[in-house]
């Protein structure tokens, strides 16, 4: 009987491991030389500053951004935000601000960002992002902005309304 038990509890066990890896956040892609920004078509490794991407909850499309800004229009809209799986940004400390490396993704609800820099961006105003509050800081410090959390960014503030 208990033998039984045991061949019975067992595929259980797996089918509740599947179930977490099928709602894990996918990983960051490469962002190709042919990629364009979903916002503005732009050729999105032909510009500066860290960039973004989307994972959508029912397409096997991944929006992919010129820059963070463009990634937080689109990810902030009422009508995508329901149908978002996961986000990613470069994190700006880890990577070349010219050239970002595919390496530096980070999860874009866990990062700081600093908004308002001198730094140049593609798409108006910089929305630089790092993993640890002490990078953003340490970056404003230098050129200026203000560091912000997830949270923090609203499509008001990217409009310059705030």
């Amino acid at each position: 009987m208990r033998k039984l038990l045991t061949l019975a509890i067992f595929p259980l066990l797996f089918a509740c491991n599947e179930g977490d890896a099928a709602n894990a956040p996918a990983a960051p892609v490469a962002i190709d030389d042919h990629d364009r920004c979903h916002i503005c078509g732009m050729m999105i490794t032909k510009y500066p500053d860290p960039k973004g991407q989307v994972f959508l909850k029912y397409s096997d499309n991944i929006p992919k951004f010129c820059s963070s800004r463009d990634m937080f229009n689109f990810a902030l809209q009422t009508e995508n935000q329901r149908q978002i799986s996961a986000l990613y940004v470069h994190d700006a400390a880890a990577t070349d601000w010219e050239h970002p490396a595919d390496f530096a993704f980070i999860d874009a609800k866990t990062a700081y960002y600093v908004y308002g820099t001198s730094k140049k961006a593609v798409m108006g105003p910089a929305v630089a992002p790092f993993s640890s509050k002490a990078a953003a800081e340490k970056f404003a410090a230098e050129y200026g902005g203000r560091v912000l959390d997830f949270e923090s960014i609203t499509l008001d503030l990217l409009a310059g309304s705030e």
